[in-house]
């Protein structure tokens, strides 16, 4: 029977706990951004020409941190897919140290 099993113990609590605060992290990111956080304004990509090519610059920046904060939503999410293998890799090492060979 083919198992399922390919992290050991060791790196899938480690990947079950890089996940956890990756989601935290981001998610708390994408608030941020899609609040319009001043803060933030440094890691906006945005240029001298994207001020002065629009009518609302205001409001092109604010494109900005929108289209950030959901790259951030889109990547937390991709680290809950990564925490759910982790886990059940965590889980499966603890069922393999029951069986008996």
């Amino acid at each position: 029977m083919a198992s399922l099993l390919f992290c050991g113990p060791k790196l899938a609590a480690c990947g079950l706990v890089l996940s956890i605060w990756g989601v935290v992290m981001l998610a708390m990111l994408g608030i941020f951004f899609t609040t319009h956080s001043a803060v933030l304004i440094e890691d906006v990509p945005f240029t001298e020409e994207d001020i002065h090519n629009q009518q609302s610059p205001l409001q092109g920046v604010y494109d900005l941190y929108n289209k950030v904060g959901y790259n951030c939503f889109i990547a937390a999410a991709i680290y809950v897919a990564i925490g759910l293998l982790s886990f059940c890799q965590v889980r499966l090492n603890k069922r393999k140290e029951y069986l008996v060979h």
